[in-house]
């Protein structure tokens, strides 16, 4: 008999998301079928997301942010990189939410990776933002520095109101947002080329 696909699609998630409790709480995880996996979940969970708005965000900003920060470290180190972050990020976000039963998915911990280094690398790009304000469409340029610095400041805003008011759990993975950012900040330059023109 052939699986359905909302069962299939509930597999794949729970099983290539990253559940925590399935590595902080072994005797549960064997009690709920999960296989060892030895952390694979930590780089699977990237290429899942949780709906079309998700996948459209994430590839939203890495359309915007990932090609300048490619072409300075080449194509293998990028991947490397961006899959390092990812790792980093889903680690972080296992620590603050161990006993979590629910999967985390989202390439999103990788993009904060690459926000980190092309922080750094690019300030004072331009950003073309598009606000709609009374169906108009608005358009403004803002600094790269600007964008993602309210962005890590909003990401740490929502943290810390989970932590205070919902024991740390919240619907988006704040944490792995704000890990895969300072793994992208402070590993970037080990993945530069040497023999990108000044």
């Amino acid at each position: 008999m052939q699986a359905s696909p909302d069962k299939l699609h509930h597999y794949i998630i729970y099983i290539y998301g990253m559940v925590p409790a399935r590595y902080t709480n072994p005797e549960w995880a064997v009690a709920m079928g999960y296989p060892i996996d030895y952390y694979l979940s930590f780089v699977t969970n990237l290429f899942l997301h949780g709906g079309w708005l998700h996948l459209i965000m994430n590839m939203w900003f890495l359309w915007i942010f990932a090609d300048n920060v490619e072409d300075r470290m080449g194509h293998g180190r990028f991947i490397i990189f961006y899959l390092l972050c990812g790792f980093i990020a889903t680690a972080v976000q296992w620590l603050h939410t161990p006993e979590l039963v629910m999967p985390v998915v989202g390439a999103s911990g990788a993009i904060a990776g690459v926000l980190g280094a092309y922080f750094f690398l690019y300030p004072y790009a331009r950003i073309i933002l598009w606000i709609p304000i009374l169906l108009l469409p608005i358009f403004i340029e803002v600094p790269a520095i600007a964008f993602i610095g309210l962005w890590v400041i909003f990401q740490m805003a929502k943290a810390s109101t989970a932590v205070m008011f919902y024991e740390g759990v919240s619907d988006v993975a704040l944490w792995a947002h704000l890990g895969g950012f300072v793994a992208g900040f402070l590993l970037f330059h080990f993945f530069l080329r040497k023999d990108y023109p000044a």
